[in-house]
């Protein structure tokens, strides 16, 4: 089976800039952590869309940045399909004072890291996340400098 992470968008028009190092950069993250890539589909949407299927599929009503559902069969290996609404990140973005090219990396690396067995549920767990988060940015910044 061919290992890919691919990018596919519902009622929204997204371009996703360097498309190529970016997967280069997920996949790099994920061999890091001594997982395989199986398959990541990223499906960007908008907050209405992302809120249906978190009202649906996990009954909460709330609008979030981010859903990841784990479609792994086996440990250590990742298959997932990822939602990501572009409007938080566009909104999170904002709020927190970053760019928005930084705030998506953000979150899509958040996706993986939650396959990667990552929670952030806790206070603790939730600090553990975001210093995760920020490391798999530097690595980016170093991997995409080479």
């Amino acid at each position: 089976m061919e290992r890919e992470i691919t990018f596919f968008t519902e009622d929204i028009s997204f371009d996703i800039p360097n498309e190529g190092p970016l997967k280069e950069w997920i996949q790099s993250v994920i061999e890091k952590f001594d997982f395989k890539l199986i398959g990541v589909n990223y499906i960007l949407c908008s907050d209405e869309y992302l809120h249906k299927i978190n009202v649906e599929y996990l009954d909460h009503d709330t609008y979030t940045d981010i859903i990841t559902f784990d479609n792994s069969e086996y440990e250590n290996e990742i298959e997932s399909d990822i939602f990501v609404s572009i409007d938080r990140i566009k909104e999170n973005f904002k709020t927190i004072g970053t760019n928005e090219t930084d705030e998506f990396h953000r979150v899509l690396i958040h996706g993986i890291l939650h396959l990667l067995g990552f929670k952030d549920k806790s206070d603790e767990e939730a600090k553990k996340m975001r210093d995760l988060e920020d490391e798999q940015l530097a690595f980016r910044n170093e991997t995409l400098k080479a």
